[in-house]
């Protein structure tokens, strides 16, 4: 009996050892390095030309992980039995001319204006200023057939994409309420001025109308105001109407995809909860020449190696389906502003409350092959099996280095950290933006040639792992007391 008692006891000492020692063989026995190099290099060629959510390679991508996805055995959700969602977009190109006449202040597009999005407009109309242009600014306000003036952002600090998302915001009630225009005066040194006349001075990609794709609404125009001199001559009445000359603009529906597949879990009760792995799988496209007289942005990096994952996942998980069900997201137009994402999250294929865990990956290189940084880290209870995963592959995890930049809400993984799902981001090894990261991050230069293999195959290997550990555990994944997402949780998930 004695005996029996102790050889019961080191079992259950050494079944988890044991167990993870398995778990490794397995995903060392799937992963062939030369079969996921070549999926690296294909993504990432010339041929797809940056995969541009906008250009048609970006559809021979999809079609190549679509394929992926069905070759390995992973199952398409769809009622139809495709891998695909269809995410309406809607391309908005900058007018051939635009210019605005204020009083004595002649704005001109492309220089000290930017129309962001709208039909064409001329003529002369009266103006109303209303604050920020929020719900209560508006309030007493008859802004029917005016131009409505507005001051960027909101009463908060607000970084790049909040300061777009509530412009979108802004637009939607300046139209509703029968405006013909909506300006917001630009009066912020961060981002500067010449800046985003480099990033909004081109055409943009945004979400459509499911109903009307081609839609543009009303024109909505940034005007450079930072010493807010104009809006303060508009709003004393010195100036009273504006000159708009708005011609040529461009507005395309354009549809894309959202390769979306499941492996089943094999738990009768677990099966019906999902963790979900993720990656973006576009890049920013063709653009100017480097020196070298390249022009195509190859994405290795950004994200060509991240959708490799969610592929090596699909052949893994087939064969070693975990106990909950996986389901496979490589999202389109994330350069854009992260639109598949983002409409998945509003149009799931699966029920939010059943998706536990989001295990995203994004990317804009690496400067350290001895570490996984998973921005997020430390805010979710999943981070032990996130230790353990990655050091069986000879790695370490290491949290954000850049708070400041504000990673976290510029991945995909913040559209489903808003719905209440935990939604870390498992990115390559960085200690900081540095010149290594800025020499590939958006860059030409950002080729499979001169990515480190070896650290590409220990990355991938610990991404299956750690999802492997995520979707075998018995305890679900939460948020961390007190985390800003901690409220949504609770109300996806109940209050428990």
């Amino acid at each position: 009996m004695k005996n029996s008692f102790i050889y019961a006891a080191f079992a259950g000492l050494t079944l988890l050892p044991l167990t993870a020692m398995a778990q490794k063989t397995a995903i060392d026995k799937s992963i062939e390095e030369k079969e996921a190099v070549s999926h690296f290099r294909y993504l990432a060629a010339d041929e797809l030309k940056g995969r541009d959510a906008a250009r048609p390679e970006i559809n021979i991508a999809g079609r190549y992980i679509a394929e992926q996805f069905r070759k390995y055995g992973a199952s398409p959700i769809d009622v139809e039995d495709s891998y695909y969602q269809s995410v309406p977009l809607r391309l908005s190109a900058p007018p051939k001319s635009g210019q605005l006449q204020l009083g004595t202040e002649k704005l001109i597009q492309g220089e000290s204006m930017l129309v962001l999005d709208g039909k064409s407009l001329e003529g002369a109309y009266e103006m109303e200023v209303a604050g920020y242009g929020l719900e209560e600014d508006l309030e007493g306000k008859d802004v029917t057939g005016k131009i409505l003036v507005v001051r960027v952002g909101g009463p908060e600090k607000m970084g790049p994409s909040q300061l777009f998302a509530a412009g979108r915001k802004k637009l939607a009630l300046a139209q509703e309420k029968g405006a013909v225009a909506l300006i917001e005066m630009y009066n912020l040194n961060n981002p500067p001025w010449p800046l985003l006349l480099g990033y909004l001075n081109k055409p943009q990609l945004m979400l459509a109308d499911d109903d009307k794709p081609e839609d543009a609404g009303i024109p909505y125009i940034w005007a450079k105001d930072l010493d807010g001199s104009l809006i303060k001559s508009i709003d004393q009445g010195d100036i009273d109407q504006a000159a708009v000359a708005i011609n040529g603009k461009v507005n395309k529906a354009i549809t894309s995809n959202n390769i979306v597949a499941v492996v089943e879990g094999t738990d009768n009760e677990l099966k019906d909860e999902y963790v979900m792995l993720s990656a973006h799988y576009d890049h920013i496209g063709v653009g100017t020449p480097n020196a070298q007289g390249d022009s195509i942005y190859n994405g290795a990096r950004d994200n060509a190696v991240g959708t490799v994952a969610i592929i090596n996942a699909a052949k893994y998980f087939a064969e070693n389906p975990p106990k909950r069900s996986i389901l496979l997201c490589a999202w389109t137009a994330e350069e854009k502003g992260l639109l598949g994402s983002a409409y998945f999250a509003e149009h799931p294929m699966v029920p939010l409350d059943k998706i536990i865990y989001n295990l995203n990956i994004d990317n804009g290189g690496y400067n350290d092959t001895s570490i996984i940084t998973v921005i997020g880290l430390g805010r979710t209870t999943a981070d032990h099996l996130i230790y353990e995963a990655v050091d069986e592959f000879g790695l370490s995890a290491e949290g954000d280095p850049s708070p400041e930049q504000g990673l976290y809400d510029r991945s995909d993984n913040v559209n489903f950290a808003k719905k209440g799902i935990p939604a870390p981001t498992f990115s390559l090894g960085f200690t900081a933006f540095d010149e290594e990261i800025m020499k590939y991050y958006h860059q030409a230069a950002d080729q499979v040639d001169n990515f480190d293999m070896d650290y590409a195959m220990k990355y991938w290997k610990a991404y299956l792992l750690t999802a492997e550990k995520i979707a075998n555990t018995d305890e679900k994944p939460n948020w961390e007391k007190g985390d800003k997402y901690e409220e949504a949780g609770k109300a996806l998930y109940g209050d428990k």
